[in-house]
């Protein structure tokens, strides 16, 4: 008997509007004379006589500020990032060029220019305002833009005991954040990691070996100083100088102004393995066993030829910690935590083979070395590969697992999993037809004939699963919670 799912009238879709200001650095290839491009448009922005820059600098504010929070600090940020191409000898630079110059090397980029699918959905730390029954629900989404570049991006709505959702209106302003350095490195592991990249050599041990634990970025930039100056040719020091450079920068903290609203925040790419994208999501209110609250999200950073699965945790989607997932466990996409320990670990669903469901426990929430099968394609809809649509939600009977399969023509459809509580690797019960799958009006997109999640979120006896379709919107469906438990105990 099929399921009742009732597709809302909420459907988000890409907006071309939503833009951030972004550096823009022309390239440092040499052209015919023997010049970098940068530095030669540094040469003819110090060219322009000194009357012309004043009104040039008012033209750029007039067009763009409007269309961005504190623009002029924009400027300035990006001014400091090529102030070194400006000559020793160059006379002191006014404000006005110095903010001309961040404009030449500054660009907008369309965040949600190309595709807006793929969300999850969490319980928000914020409920101030909210009413009686009422609750406000964070939704992460994943933008794509020019370039075919994945940012995270996030809006706000509610809900109540009746199910009715409501979004609340999105700002018409984008920013990145702000990007630092953590305040310290776990030392062990950083070890762990380097093992894993095949960097654990003589040279890197005497890196790390000189560290405290934990070390500061500082620490680590004095100890591979030392390694400069040990005598070792450069030749052989500068591959393990390399990696432990971009070792150390796919580990860092993006910031928001507190006053930001959701909406505003967008995670965009900024360590060395996610140049090309963040993309996919899985976010998941985590419960610790003392009762402490917290947020964590694994999702898949992209370079242009290789993927890498990441975690982000944060306790107030303000401060954003990026880290490195370790582990021979944690190869592939699609990673899901659980939403509490089970047995004192940390569960986390895989696909460890690209086709097939897996299980994997950890003492450490950043390393992943357990790992068995769980479930693989065995329907004609899913023949193709099976995986997770987010973490499981708890009920009375069970783990629910949304999952997605990929069946003829590469249609991706929903389907799902009962696991059991207390031994999730023992599968209960699963669905042998979708739940969900891509109607006439879901099927055109940037990616046809798709529907998919990365997290949905209990309301009683309501599931409320948003989803992308075809890569080009997001809905956001409502299924019943005692209907699909039903069928899933009918079709083990």
């Amino acid at each position: 008997m099929p399921i009742t799912v009732r597709r809302t009238e909420h459907t988000l879709r890409p907006d071309a509007k939503r833009v951030i200001a972004k550096p823009y650095l022309p390239g440092e290839e040499i052209i015919p004379g023997g010049d970098q491009r940068s530095g030669l448009l540094m040469d003819r922005i110090l060219a322009i006589p000194e009357p012309e820059v004043s009104a040039l600098v008012s033209e750029v504010i007039s067009r763009f500020s409007a269309r961005h929070y504190s623009f002029q600090e924009i400027l300035e940020r990006h001014w400091a990032l090529v102030s070194h191409h400006v000559p020793a000898d160059a006379a002191p630079l006014s404000k006005e060029r110095k903010l001309l110059i961040g404009a030449f090397y500054t660009h907008e980029y369309s965040i949600e220019g190309a595709a807006l699918f793929n969300p999850s959905l969490v319980v928000s730390p914020d409920q101030e305002g909210m009413g009686d029954e009422q609750i406000r629900l964070l939704m992460s989404l994943r933008a794509v833009g020019e370039g075919h570049i994945s940012s995270i991006e996030f809006r706000t709505l509610t809900i109540d005991a009746t199910g009715a959702i409501q979004f609340e209106p999105a700002s018409p302003y984008a920013a990145t954040g702000q990007r630092t350095a953590p305040v310290a490195y776990a030392k062990h592991r950083f070890s762990e990691k380097l093992k894993e990249l095949d960097a654990d050599n003589d040279l890197a041990r005497s890196v790390i070996d000189r560290l405290p634990e934990p070390f500061t970025p500082a620490q680590l930039e004095d100890s591979l100083e030392v390694l400069s100056h040990s005598g070792t040719p450069h030749a052989i020091s500068f591959e393990t100088t390399k990696i432990i450079r971009l070792l150390a920068a796919s580990n860092y903290v993006t910031t928001f102004p507190a006053a930001s609203n959701p909406s505003e925040r967008v995670l965009f790419p900024a360590g060395p393995h996610e140049t090309r994208g963040m993309e996919d999501a899985r976010f998941v209110r985590f419960s610790e066993e003392d009762g402490t609250i917290r947020y964590y999200a694994t999702y898949t950073a992209y370079d242009g030829f290789e993927i890498l699965p990441q975690l982000i945790e944060t306790r107030d989607f303000l401060s954003f910690s990026i880290s490195t997932l370790n582990g021979n466990a944690a190869q592939n996409k699609g990673m899901a935590l659980f939403p509490r320990r089970i047995g004192g670990k940390y569960v986390m669903l895989s696909r460890k083979d690209r086709e097939s469901l897996h299980l994997s426990t950890s003492e450490d929430v950043h390393f992943w070395h357990d790992v068995i099968p769980l479930d693989q394609p065995r329907f004609p809809w899913q023949l193709v590969q099976i995986g997770n649509c987010g973490s499981p939600i708890e009920t009375d009977e069970g783990w629910l697992v949304i999952t997605h399969g990929v069946g003829p023509m590469r249609r991706y459809v929903l389907g799902a999993l009962l696991l059991d509580l207390e031994d999730p690797s023992h599968v209960l019960g699963r669905l042998s037809y979708p739940l969900l799958e891509p109607d006439e009006n879901e099927r055109d997109g940037y990616v046809p004939n798709v529907v998919y999640s990365c997290g949905l979120l209990r309301n009683g006896d309501d599931l409320v699963l948003p989803y992308g379709m075809s890569d080009g919107a997001i809905g956001v469906s409502v299924v019943s919670l005692p209907e699909l438990l039903v069928a899933l105990r009918e079709t083990h």
